[in-house]
């Protein structure tokens, strides 16, 4: 798998640079994602402007990533998504569990919403 990663200071910006994201990369994907945060950048920004096609079983292992970054209080918001792939996601259920914003800016500024947050409430 393809991808492209963009450190800043409080965050990775991961760009897939895949034109779909199907069920036999799934595992390949948990791997890569989980192996950032281990890091000392431990939230991720997930770029998907490249992905045009998803099948359910990435999609469920994003939102299982996305979840768990929550869970060990991380930050991982989805962002750029394209038409198709929003459209895919929503008729599944998955669109109305995940993070996701329009642009890589508005994600970046969730997680630092999020940072100070963990920060006032002593849970980071």
């Amino acid at each position: 798998m393809h991808v492209k990663i963009d450190t800043k200071e409080k965050f990775h910006v991961i760009t897939i640079q895949e034109p779909g994201l199907y069920a036999n990369m799934t595992e390949e994907l948990i791997q890569s994602l989980e192996a950032l945060t281990q890091k000392d950048v431990k939230n991720i920004v997930l770029r998907c402007i490249e992905i045009n096609e998803i099948e359910l079983k990435p999609a469920e292992a994003i939102l299982t990533l996305q979840q768990r970054a929550y869970e060990n209080n991380r930050s991982f918001v989805i962002c750029e998504l394209n038409p198709e792939v929003e459209t895919f996601l929503e008729k599944e259920g998955v669109l109305e569990l995940m993070n996701v914003t329009p642009t890589v800016s508005e994600a970046g500024d969730i997680v630092q919403m999020e940072e100070i947050e963990r920060e006032m409430f002593g849970e980071g």
